[in-house]
């Protein structure tokens, strides 16, 4: 059985594809020591994602089956979100959260994305033209800004809970969470009570009051899914979108063509987006599901019970759905692809995070077209997130030029 999780982070794509040339469906062996079935053909993956049989909702399998899920942090307190349950639950949950993120809300959001973009980037030049890191100075607190301001958190709150944010999804080797991580999640579990609590006071026009007043006013989701699809909506909201714009910026740097062709043709900028999630996609896998009966998938039958993680990242480079699927190309006219998943749990801020590289990239090559990497590239480390849900650069040195 094969190892899983454990590749070089840096570079899976050679594994990705070498797993998927021998099968579209593998059973692999975690880090964690658990067994599962991996996805990782386009069209496997495509119907897995929408398909009912695979259920988000771990909790009740295990109870099913009179065990506990192994909570991560920050606990049970927040792991009742869209992302962790079925319909009717899903559908009630991602009913409250998108009107926020509706078309013509995300599109009245471009003048204040512009603002923040052209501020990050006024800080970055006051450093003095030297060596910058484009994570922490500009792909990070860009999304970041954005999601606490939908969500209305206090602007003097927002250093606080980013650096805890930051801390909570840094990488460990440990199979227990460093005391950094625990410290971080308990203060993270603190805030959002007490913002619930103060939006609850004096409710304002953002999305927290929102969830409040459709908790407490109309019954529509209990205090614990409150403030777990908070908890998710601000990790979605930022994290996902940090790491398309470092790792946008990495393809670029990395095809000079490609760059050229886009500082020739901004009109290119929405199928780079496309182009950038396809390559690299921030999410490599999927969040767990598992089969509530036996389910019959490319040349494997998953049994029930079984847990299931699909490669959105191994699917979005398969052969068989793309010409030239190793290929870098923001041309690219067929580029639809996997990175924000599909079906009922397709990402609900796909449109928000699309905007936003948008307009950070379109500013960034505009205003400093002969940016460059200030190491050597082979230094570089995808080391944030866990590498199997989450990737992501976490520094990114450039000289802007």
């Amino acid at each position: 059985m094969r190892e899983w999780g454990t590749y070089d982070i840096n570079d899976p794509f050679p594994l990705f594809a070498q797993t998927r040339a021998e099968a579209p469906v593998h059973e692999v062996m975690l880090p964690d020591g658990h067994t599962a079935w991996l996805v990782v053909r386009y069209a496997e993956a495509r119907a897995a994602l929408n398909d009912a049989r695979l259920s988000k909702d771990m909790h009740a399998a295990f109870a099913r089956d009179g065990a506990v899920v192994a909570e991560g942090l920050p606990g049970p307190a927040f792991a009742r979100h869209m992302l962790a349950v079925d319909p009717p639950n899903h559908t009630r949950l991602r009913g409250l959260a998108a009107p926020a993120l509706s078309r013509p809300r995300v599109e009245a959001l471009r003048g204040r994305v512009q603002s923040i973009v052209d501020d990050l980037l006024d800080a970055l030049v006051a450093q003095g033209g030297g060596v910058v890191d484009l994570v922490s100075g500009f792909a990070f607190p860009l999304p970041f800004r954005v999601i606490t301001e939908l969500l209305g958190v206090p602007e003097a709150d927002r250093a606080d809970l980013g650096a805890w944010f930051t801390t909570l999804l840094a990488p460990s080797a440990s199979a227990e969470p460093p005391p950094e991580a625990v410290a971080a999640s308990a203060n993270i579990v603190r805030y959002l009570g007490e913002l619930v609590a103060r939006k609850r006071a004096q409710p304002g026009e953002d999305l927290v009051s929102d969830l409040v007043r459709a908790g407490d006013e109309d019954g529509a989701l209990s205090e614990q899914e409150m403030l777990s699809t908070i908890f998710q909506l601000t990790v979605a909201g930022h994290d996902t979108t940090t790491s398309l714009i470092g790792n946008g910026v990495v393809a670029l740097l990395d095809h000079p063509d490609q760059r050229a062709a886009l500082a020739a043709d901004p009109a290119l900028l929405p199928r780079a987006i496309e182009e950038f999630l396809r390559w690299d996609a921030p999410v490599p896998h999927s969040t767990f599901r598992y089969a509530t009966e036996d389910v019959a998938l490319g040349d494997a039958v998953i049994p029930e019970n079984a847990q299931v993680i699909i490669s959105l990242a191994a699917a979005d480079r398969d052969p068989a759905r793309y010409e030239g699927a190793e290929t870098f190309d923001i041309t690219r006219a067929n580029a639809s692809h996997l990175a924000f998943g599909h079906g009922i749990h397709h990402c609900l801020g796909a449109r928000l995070a699309r905007l936003e590289g948008i307009v950070a990239f379109g500013t960034l090559l505009a205003r400093f077209p002969e940016l460059r990497l200030a190491v050597p590239r082979s230094d570089l480390r995808w080391s944030h997130g866990d590498g199997l849900v989450l990737r992501g650069l976490s520094e990114l040195p450039v000289v802007l030029a």
